[in-house]
């Protein structure tokens, strides 16, 4: 499918960590983003003017990322992953100056959605990086690092955000991403030394088409379906439907005939992908859409400032990461997998029950807790999902796989938000329009007391109002988590089918013959180093030049039992 013009890599465990390095600068900017802009959401959408479109800023963000996510996988594995890293940190720095800039909600929508394009390629390509140069087995031991990262963002997030708005403006929630980029780029430019390939088959540019068609399609039937300016009964809610049904068919068709698929057909005859994708979807229906919003009811329920506020998150990502890294050292050294996502979905259940008690009266200490139980029910759940899916293919199709598995738990993701965002922000609009009515505000004065609401109007408000909003918040968010029970119950049975298979022991490098890993690569290595040192000696870097293109390791890849696709 690929041909690859340089010699191998020397996949040593010192090369390793540089790459990987480069991948944790990557992933700190899009998640350092991500809880900068939920802190600050509040104060942007009512200095806006958009509070009764909030859903849309977010949604833009995950529709942009799930159209593009199959795209970075599968050019990823034609083309290599290198210059798209790059590439997908330049738009997501380049889209972070627009947000800054933007002179309304409209524009900040469609900056976001830029955002969105580099923000897609960060996640995939940093995936199927680190399945490219650490083998499934050892994987868990570097959830170490990568929890780290998400860690100072959990913390480090919030307080940025928090104090932006507080003291500064919403537009440094974007503007601290230009030295963040800028600083990540540079870093990836020097140390991310991947092979490049060339396309041998003809890119699947109708695949692209027809799928970014259907993704768009899904997303705004359902938001206008929800939409209390559209709603269900609306013509373009039903053509955005035929839409979306049409350009289904046509991919299908596209793809069947195309001759390098962007979604492989021959994926879904694969048991375990299929589970575990299935898993992804579901999850990303019930995950994204709680944790979208809980910051804002924290920030305007609670009363707290935006930094505290973000800071409440913290017990979700400490559970989130305690979990994920315990889950990913048992699996290293137990090769087994499949109880923890069966856990892992009782224990997220357990947390949405709990959360749909939430008050405006609630302690602040019982949402930790509940916020700490819900994240550890995802960190048994994420990864492991991630891990399955790309041990169960071809290292070939690592990218692709990797992507697909995303793409529909973005799916369902974006889904979630517009569905149950659609639900929280009608009826949070609709009782807060009533709660400035009953204060004596005509309609036109409510409608925009609504819709220009932000937690320093909130702090200026009479105590009666005040008490009316926060009880607003709590009861149009409260019971959305009842809608979102099904889906985790759902993710529980598929996970009970989960089939537990042999863990590969070969980085997806090694195994397409791209790189030669393990003790063979640090003896080359080391040869190499002191023909350096000794010229007399350089006759062992010739030998190291004359390895064969596919290391041994390679052929070892596909005797692992259980996985029909690599047979």
């Amino acid at each position: 499918m690929t041909t690859t013009a340089e010699a191998p890599l020397l996949l040593t465990k010192r090369r390793i960590w540089i790459i990987f390095a480069a991948l944790i600068a990557g992933m700190l900017l899009s998640s350092l983003d991500q809880t900068i802009v939920s802190t600050a959401m509040p104060t942007i959408v009512g200095q806006l003017g958009g509070v009764e479109h909030q859903v849309w800023l977010t949604t833009a963000y995950l529709l942009a990322t799930t159209i593009v996510m199959p795209v970075y996988g599968k050019f990823g594995d034609v083309l290599g992953r290198r210059r798209l890293f790059l590439v997908a940190i330049a738009l997501f720095t380049i889209a972070s100056v627009g947000c800054a800039f933007a002179g309304d909600f409209t524009q900040l929508i469609l900056w976001r959605a830029v955002q969105g394009l580099g923000g897609g390629g960060l996640m995939i390509l940093s995936q199927a990086i680190i399945a490219d140069i650490v083998p499934a087995s050892e994987r868990g031991k570097y959830l170490g690092p990568l929890g780290a990262v998400f860690g100072l963002s959990a913390v480090g997030g919030p307080l940025l955000g928090g104090f932006f708005v507080d003291h500064l403006t919403w537009q440094w929630a974007f503007y601290i991403n230009i030295p963040v980029g800028i600083a990540a780029f540079a870093i990836a430019w020097f140390t991310l030394k991947l092979p490049n390939k060339k396309a041998t088959a003809p890119i699947d540019i109708l695949g692209v088409i027809f799928l970014s068609a259907f993704t768009t399609c899904l997303i705004f039937f359902t938001d206008f379906g929800g939409d209390a300016d559209h709603g269900w009964d609306a013509v373009e809610t039903w053509l955005f439907g035929i839409g979306m049904v049409v350009s289904a068919l046509v991919f299908v068709l596209v793809e069947a005939r195309a001759k390098d698929p962007i979604i492989p057909l021959s994926l879904f005859r694969n048991p375990i992908f299929v589970n575990a994708t299935a898993i992804g979807l579901t999850l990303g229906l019930g995950m994204f859409a709680a944790i979208g919003f809980v910051p804002t009811f924290l920030q305007m329920s609670s009363g707290t400032s935006a930094a505290a506020s973000g800071l409440l998150m913290l017990p979700m990502m400490v559970g989130l990461m305690g979990t994920s890294i315990g889950s990913g050292i048992a699996i290293s050294r137990t090769g087994k997998y499949k109880i923890f996502p069966i856990v892992g979905t009782l224990v997220t259940g357990a947390a949405m029950v709990a959360m749909t008690t939430l008050a405006a009266d609630t302690p602040i200490w019982l949402i930790c807790i509940y916020l700490f139980v819900f994240g550890a029910g995802l960190g048994l759940i994420m990864q492991v999902v991630v891990l399955v899916t790309q041990n169960s293919v071809d290292a070939a199709m690592i990218g692709t796989a990797t992507s697909t598995n995303n793409y529909f738990r973005e799916v369902g993701a974006s889904l979630g938000v517009a569905v149950f965002g659609t639900i929280f922000t009608t009826r949070l609009t609709d009782n807060l329009t009533d709660v400035f009515a009953g204060a004596g505000a005509s309609a036109a004065d409510a409608a925009n007391s609504t819709a220009t609401l932000d937690p320093q109007t909130l702090s200026q408000l009479p105590d009666s109002v005040r008490d009316g909003v926060v009880t607003a918040y709590a009861d149009a968010l409260a019971p959305v988590f009842w809608y979102l029970l099904p889906f985790i119950g759902i993710a529980f049975l598929l996970s009970l089918f989960l089939k537990q298979i042999k863990l590969s022991d070969v980085a997806g490098l090694v195994a397409r013959g791209e790189a030669i890993g393990g003790e063979e690569a640090e003896a080359l290595e080391a040869a190499q180093f002191a023909g350096a040192r000794h010229p007399n000696a350089r006759h062992a870097d010739n030998q190291g030049d004359d390895e064969p293109s596919t290391p041994p390791a390679a052929h070892d890849a596909d005797e692992r039992e259980g996985v029909p696709s690599r047979s």
